[in-house]
């Protein structure tokens, strides 16, 4: 009689352990693609960057040169997206979470949202040219397409500034209004530093996202070709993400462009991974304020 129970606990582990040997092998696949990944564009890219490529403008119609410029630009369209994607998402969040009452409107704008973050990014583009572009008159400006930017970011900030709140247990809200704190004291002194990591992290996640998009500044504000930085947020601008598309898609030169093409990829990574190692020590930084706390 007692063979049955160990049976069953047998094959119980049996099967835990596939799953377990299947997920491990999952994740070293995925890790493997991205190192190859990482690797190819490191070694295709290393033999152009120098500090030369990065503080220069291109010349010769991009077949030489550098990509200072379009560094530039990619830098003010992603403070510009972060000002207005920022400031909105987080405080939307926070309705959403702290004040709303549970309802269909409430529903629907979560639905909403959600159907916002998945939207294809070129369609946030063409709302852009018209709204920003043509209908507010802003042009091919840097300013019309941090807007745009900012939109395509928007739902993302809300969803993780929402999901940052939830993870905070009620009882911490309890206990500051029964010490006669108000709603705001206690989400700005007591919520809010403690959501902050999770917050900061979705955060970098949304201008991770805006630093690599191609199609909203293609219709707003990229330039081809334009070997100076802008004046004003009124000006057109180079970025990294056209720039490496005009590089590897279209040219006189192709065995010229192509080699760039490369460097550029490679300084959009390791841009990239900058922003993403400063949330993570901004991330660390909040973690360790709140624990002195």
């Amino acid at each position: 009689m007692k063979a049955f129970p160990e049976n069953n606990h047998k094959r119980k582990m049996l099967s835990q352990n596939i799953a377990f040997f299947i997920f491990r092998l999952l994740s070293a696949v995925i890790v493997a693609v991205l190192f190859i990944i990482l690797a190819f564009i490191i070694v295709k890219g290393a033999k152009v960057l120098n500090w030369d490529f990065i503080t220069t403008a291109p010349t010769d119609g991009m077949k030489g040169g550098g990509v200072w410029p379009a560094i530039v630009g990619t830098f003010y369209l992603m403070v510009g997206s972060a000002i207005i994607a920022f400031p909105l998402g987080i405080m939307s969040g926070i309705y959403m979470h702290e004040y709303a009452t549970s309802g269909r409107l409430v529903k629907f704008i979560r639905m909403m949202t959600n159907n916002l973050a998945g939207i294809p990014s070129i369609v946030f583009g063409l709302f852009g040219m018209s709204l920003f572009v043509n209908y507010f008159g802003f042009g091919d400006s840097i300013l019309a397409g941090s807007l745009t930017l900012g939109l395509l970011a928007l739902p993302l900030v809300i969803r993780t500034t929402e999901e940052a709140l939830k993870a905070i247990p009620d009882t911490f809200r309890e206990g500051s209004r029964g010490l006669g704190a108000t709603k705001l004291q206690t989400i700005w002194r007591v919520i809010l530093p403690m959501a902050m990591p999770n917050i900061t992290t979705g955060l970098i996640l949304a201008l991770g996202r805006v630093s690599g998009e191609t199609a909203p500044i293609l219709f707003t504000c990229a330039a081809y070709f334009l070997p100076r930085l802008p004046e004003s947020i009124f000006d057109q601008c180079m970025a990294l993400p056209y720039h490496l598309y005009v590089l590897a898609t279209s040219g006189t030169d192709m065995d010229k462009q192509v080699p760039i093409a490369y460097g550029t990829a490679l300084v959009l990574i390791i841009i990239i991974l900058a922003v993403n190692l400063l949330a993570n020590a901004m991330r660390s930084y909040f973690q360790k304020k709140l624990k002195t706390k």
